[in-house]
């Protein structure tokens, strides 16, 4: 099986010695080549392309290793190359929109699309970082890489839904990320670090995924109140010496709400899960 890797930045290479040391025959392209890059391809004894062409009609599947900015565009040119049947998959942490478009591209030829989501660091795991793939793709691109015993999720949706599901979770664990830096040096700077983990267990036992639904579910009842307990949080902090960079945008979200109530009733007193989602995703004109 003939494999083309396009970028040759430290996904690209981490990869394209992983297959190589599976036997695989490799395809290498990158636009400026790095002194790494130069010396992985000198050992495999493979000289690099410097752009896309003809050649890369030989190849059976594309690894899209470049920047997110250009992966569109060297995706579709890939589809106006490659023979039908062939695959394509996308490394890269483009705008899931932008993966969607380079896969309709591809169907359009008859080649298969897969988005992946780099799901871990890969100059720790390297090529065992666990991967998020979607896209109808995704089958044909983890049995490519079960050799390399990586842990390859298959994501039941269409391209660029790995992508949308990773950076969804970034903003949950930034976000949360974020509080915890703020939260801990408050609690270290009062002395009451240690006291604020026994006060945080009924969350530690809670599913995340109940906890959650449950605060969005009880967000759009008790968001007015909750903003007043939001801005005491906030004037504590600065009364420490600690003005919170994150509490301005919790208090925005909801005063937002709070603002949308008075504008929009609830479906009912106490909305399902659901029934708040769609109140949060509709919201009233101004």
């Amino acid at each position: 099986m003939k494999v083309a890797l396009i970028g040759l930045g430290e996904v690209g290479r981490c990869f394209a010695q992983a297959l190589h040391a599976q036997g695989m025959e490799l395809i290498l392209v990158e636009r400026k080549i790095s002194e790494a890059a130069a010396a992985l391809a000198q050992r495999m004894g493979i000289a690099p392309h410097s752009a896309v062409g003809p050649w890369l009609r030989e190849a059976h599947a594309v690894l899209v290793c470049s920047t997110g900015l250009e992966s569109r565009t060297i995706s579709i040119q890939c589809s106006q190359i490659l023979q039908a049947g062939a695959l394509i998959a996308d490394f890269t942490t483009a705008d899931p929109a932008h993966k969607r478009e380079a896969a309709a591209a591809a169907h359009e030829r008859l080649i298969q699309y897969a988005d992946v989501a780099i799901m871990g660091g890969i100059s720790l795991t390297h090529a065992r970082t666990p991967l998020l793939v979607s896209g109808d793709g995704a089958d044909r691109l983890a049995a490519l890489l079960a050799p390399l015993q990586g842990a390859v999720r298959v994501v039941q949706g269409e391209a660029g839904d790995a992508i949308a599901l990773k950076l969804l979770r970034s903003v949950f664990t930034k976000g949360l990320e974020a509080l915890g830096v703020e939260v801990l040096v408050a609690a270290q700077r009062q002395g009451v670090r240690e006291q604020l983990y026994e006060v945080l267990a009924d969350i530690d036992s809670t599913p995340l995924r109940d906890f959650v639904d449950m605060v969005v579910r009880t967000h759009v009842v008790h968001a007015a109140r909750r903003a007043h307990e939001v801005e005491q949080a906030a004037q504590q902090l600065a009364l420490l010496g600690l003005p919170s960079r994150v509490l301005p945008g919790v208090r925005e979200r909801f005063a937002a709400t709070a603002a949308q109530r008075e504008r929009r009733p609830l479906p009912q007193e106490q909305p399902t899960l659901e029934q708040a989602l769609d109140w949060l995703d509709t919201p009233a004109a101004p």
